[in-house]
């Protein structure tokens, strides 16, 4: 099993910046890809961002590219979403997630999931 923590949520205006972090435990040696994922109240949980742990390879949702980036520690502990030029769109409760079989931008692709951190845009 992997347990996973998101922190770094919050309330900002338009414009901030966040930064989230993921902290994985447990059997992390199983996963290959971590991703984050988010839901607005309404909407269907939606891909943000994938990032490989062997590779460092990334793939984004085309709505983030050039504000977000995703990184990791090698240790396979911990991973960031950093958030510059936040949107009112980008609210919502963001989701980290790890999968043992695959690096990709599907919900079914990942097999855990952390409880999720909020994160409000004014404008």
């Amino acid at each position: 099993q992997v347990q996973l923590v998101e922190s770094g949520g919050g309330l900002v205006q338009a414009g901030d910046s966040l930064r989230l972090s993921c902290a994985a435990s447990g059997r992390t040696s199983s996963t290959v890809a971590m991703g984050w994922f988010r839901q607005a109240p309404g909407k269907e949980r939606e891909f943000v961002a994938a990032i490989s742990w062997s590779t460092g390879s990334t793939a984004y949702i085309d709505s983030v590219k050039g504000r977000f980036t995703i990184t990791r520690d090698n240790a396979k502990t911990t991973v960031y979403l950093q958030m510059n030029s936040l949107k009112p769109e980008d609210t919502a409760t963001y989701y980290c997630a790890a999968s043992r079989r695959t690096y990709g931008t599907n919900w079914y692709d990942y097999d855990y999931w952390g409880q999720g951190t909020q994160v409000t845009v004014s404008s």
